[in-house]
């Protein structure tokens, strides 16, 4: 018997676990074409940036110094991102898409107002940014509009804070007058007696709550103004620091009062009776005499204040008899009296929202509730005392 013996070189080779023909071709080479959904959000995107770069350079038309820097570093920003979108579009970036309604509005208040509100505005929108969930956002993107965020909460900060209590008077002092003097005409309509008795009230309390309102806001900023300056330091340690006893130095607990630590302190009252020739120690010595103050506090003036109160509770007040100066009776009147009050106090709220930052819509929504219900309280205790409506 014979065997048969191959040869090693007569074994046939291995077989190829990926043939050519299986291997797909351009796999991972070709990006996927971006569908239509993508295409007509990437152009938003785009048509975004760009309106709220142009809302930052009329921004900062409007400021100096380090406020417009920012504002342009901001507007920048925005740049990069269009120039980002422009990238992925290619070809199908098309003409130049529509902006969305909020960053035309806030276009055109920046054009033609440039206010706190404009920021408060732009502080939302760029809390509201889209990139946190979109996939062709890069990081850097997100993190650039987390950041935009608070760029644009500090710039609208330093408005809210130039805002003296005179405006703010003016906003609270027109609410007030909508709610009150709402409140009592409801409340004398309930009671059945004739509409120029209404509105003889409604008059007398808008004259009363408007000085009322003038003089509590004279005494109250006044007062502040009075408490403020009591807790200024006085220059009366240059005065009397030649002729105080080193021995029992009591400058120093002047010093001390005023927060100083005790080495500054003592530092501080050596300098002031002359014992130091020179600086040794600026740290020490470059504290400020007076305090900083509550930076988040601006008083204004107290005519201004009560002038500013007495105005706008009067314009406030004025809304609810508008209908029965105008002749209307009965529950027309009053129906009317609350559409016209309801829209000012939405109007109301939305600006206290924007000057918070937080949505306008729910402020003003929450002012009219509270105004409603206290106008829907007083014409239910006019209605206890058992008249009906002429």
């Amino acid at each position: 018997m014979q065997q048969h013996q191959e040869s090693p070189g007569s074994s046939s080779p291995a077989p190829d676990p990926t043939p050519e023909s299986a291997v797909p071709e351009n796999v991972g080479t070709q990006p996927v074409p971006p569908s239509h959904a993508d295409i007509r959000r990437w152009r938003q995107y785009l048509a975004d940036e760009r309106a709220e770069a142009a809302v930052y350079r009329e921004l900062a038309q409007r400021r100096e110094g380090e406020e417009r820097q920012i504002l342009l570093a901001l507007a920048e920003a925005e740049g990069r991102h269009e120039a980002h979108w422009l990238k992925l579009l290619g070809e199908h970036a098309g003409m130049p898409k529509a902006a969305s309604t909020r960053s035309q509005l806030l276009g055109f208040l920046a054009r033609n107002f440039g206010s706190v509100f404009v920021l408060a505005l732009a502080q939302r929108a760029e809390g509201r940014s889209p990139y946190g969930s979109e996939p062709a956002a890069t990081p850097a993107m997100v993190a650039d509009e987390q950041i935009h965020e608070e760029v644009v909460r500090g710039l609208a900060t330093r408005g809210r804070n130039r805002l003296s209590g005179t405006f703010r008077a003016a906003v609270f002092g027109a609410n007030d007058g909508l709610v009150s003097n709402l409140s009592l005409v409801m409340g004398m309509a309930a009671t059945g007696v004739p509409s120029p008795v209404v509105l003889m009230s409604g008059v007398a309390g808008l004259l009363a709550g408007a000085l009322s309102m003038g003089a509590g806001e004279y005494v109250s900023v006044r007062s502040q103004r009075e408490l403020l300056n009591a807790t200024l330091p006085t220059q009366a340690t240059l005065t009397a620091a030649p002729s105080l006893d080193i021995e029992h130095n009591e400058l120093v607990l002047v010093y001390l009062a005023r927060g100083m630590t005790r080495e500054a302190a003592e530092h501080r009252a050596a300098e002031r009776m002359g014992l130091f020739s020179c600086d040794c120690d600026p740290s020490l010595s470059l504290q400020p005499e007076k305090p900083a103050g509550d930076e988040h506090e601006s008083v204004g003036s107290a005519w201004g204040a009560a002038m500013s109160s007495f105005c706008f509770f009067a314009s406030g007040a004025i809304v609810p008899i508008l209908p029965f100066i105008f002749g209307m009776t009965g529950i027309a009147a009053l129906m009317v009296a609350g559409v016209l009050v309801g829209i000012a106090l939405l109007a109301t709220g939305s600006v206290v929202g924007l000057l918070s930052g937080t949505s306008p819509l729910s402020r003003g929504l929450r002012q009219l509730a509270i105004g409603l219900a206290a106008a829907a309280a007083t014409y239910g205790l006019g209605l206890v005392f058992g008249a009906t409506i002429v």
